[in-house]
């Protein structure tokens, strides 16, 4: 038997899975340690009790799938509305450095992928569902390209794959960072853990209003209230970055540009960012944008999890395990021979290395906590907290987009 649930039904339910994950949050400690978003531990237990309702009553459950893509399509808009180019500058030589490292790692990850789906007689594209689709993509990023790999390419069960393997790197991701780089640390000799009386009386960071330093090392500080103004203006925003995708997604169709919709959304949002800063002067509320941003994403995530089709994923759990775990390998490796070796060897490198794990494996929330349990204990990287942000934010989404859709090229 099917149910089906219509738009405004699916965004009660959507609402539900967010609730549900916010009280386990809560009360799990495991789920707070590790950053797990709350739509992603709502939404499993809720994935979970829907196949069990499947396989013991035969009950399928179906929402609106136009709903969560026009959620999906609002979250990547963020992404390029936050892009500024004036952060590239911010961030110097250093940051152009860790970009390359970055971008070098999307390519490895993804031809491990894709290797090792081919050697065990998997389709390519699932290796890169167990790539960078999830693992440095995350869990936005997995259901959209989850969303193109069923629609376009045929990949049954893309989104439930890409949901599983972003929920595993994001956990593996903040196992890996901070003992990775308390090694380094020690092995190397770079610093000496603060004793707990430094550690309570040290001072924050004197750093500038609105910066992502600001953000992550001092979240104290006041910010600027959203108002209905300025609520209206982000909205228009969003609206123009919709526009351009829909009108781009149609002109470049069936061309050698064509692109997901997703990707021209997020386009569309660097462009009119970008045009607005330098052309009109126009400044652009940025924590606005964060919070439609983060309520799109909570929003599409619970709506994608609620459409999971657990039972797809049966026969593939044994080869997925052995990329996932050959992944984490890789992972660990590149970042201790590759990206601190790369950043210079030294303090604020070991720190970096903790953060690529993060969101190599996982995302910028899992990042940031990995630098901040180093930093906790032995003093603060000024740097890290700069980089890290900025490229886990946006600048990695861009990249990613376009070296994945190279791929996809390459092996279809």
């Amino acid at each position: 038997m099917n149910v089906t649930f219509g738009a405004y039904y699916t965004l009660i339910m959507a609402v539900l899975v967010l609730l549900i994950g916010k009280l386990m949050t809560r009360h799990i400690r495991f789920l707070r340690d590790f950053n797990i978003p709350e739509p992603v531990s709502g939404g499993l237990l809720v994935a979970a009790i829907i196949f069990a309702l499947h396989q013991t009553l035969g009950l399928s459950l179906t929402f609106e799938g136009s709903l969560q893509s026009a959620f999906m399509l609002v979250f990547f808009s963020s992404i390029g509305l936050s892009a500024n180019f004036a952060k590239l500058r911010e961030g110097g030589s250093g940051l152009f450095i860790f970009l390359g490292v970055i971008a070098a790692f999307i390519m490895v990850q993804n031809t491990v992928g894709v290797g090792l789906a081919t050697i065990l007689g998997l389709d390519p594209l699932i290796g890169l569902v167990a790539g960078s689709i999830t693992l440095v993509g995350g869990h936005g990023t997995a259901g959209a390209w989850g969303s193109v790999l069923e629609n376009q390419y045929g990949l049954t069960g893309a989104t439930t794959l890409g949901i599983a393997c972003a929920t595993f790197g994001l956990v593996i991701g903040g196992l890996l960072g901070g003992p990775l780089a308390k090694r380094l640390i020690t092995k190397h000799q770079l610093a000496q853990p603060r004793t707990e009386s430094e550690q309570l009386h040290s001072e924050a960071p004197a750093v500038s209003e609105g910066s992502d330093v600001a953000n992550f090392e001092s979240p104290s500080k006041a910010p600027r209230l959203i108002t209905a103004d300025a609520a209206v203006e982000t909205l228009a925003l969003f609206a123009a970055c919709l526009a351009f995708a829909e009108f781009m997604t149609g002109l470049t169709k069936g061309t050698a540009i064509q692109l997901p919709t997703f990707v021209w959304a997020l386009g569309g949002g660097v462009i009119i960012r970008n045009v607005l800063d330098y052309v009109f002067g126009f400044k652009v509320f940025d924590r606005a944008i964060d919070v439609f941003g983060n309520a799109a994403l909570s929003i599409y995530l619970a709506i994608a999890l609620l459409s999971l089709k657990l039972w797809e994923l049966t026969d593939l759990a044994g080869p997925l395990m052995v990329i996932l775990a050959a992944q984490t390998i890789v992972m660990a490796l590149y970042a201790a021979f590759i990206t601190f070796r790369i950043m210079g060897k030294n303090y604020d490198a070991a720190v970096l290395a903790a953060g690529h794990c993060g969101f190599g494996m996982g995302a910028t929330p899992t990042a940031v906590a990995n630098m901040q349990a180093i930093t906790n204990q032995y003093g603060p990287s000024h740097k890290a907290f700069l980089i890290v942000p900025l490229v886990g934010a946006f600048f990695i989404d861009i990249i990613n987009a376009f070296l994945l859709q190279a791929m996809i090229s390459l092996i279809r």
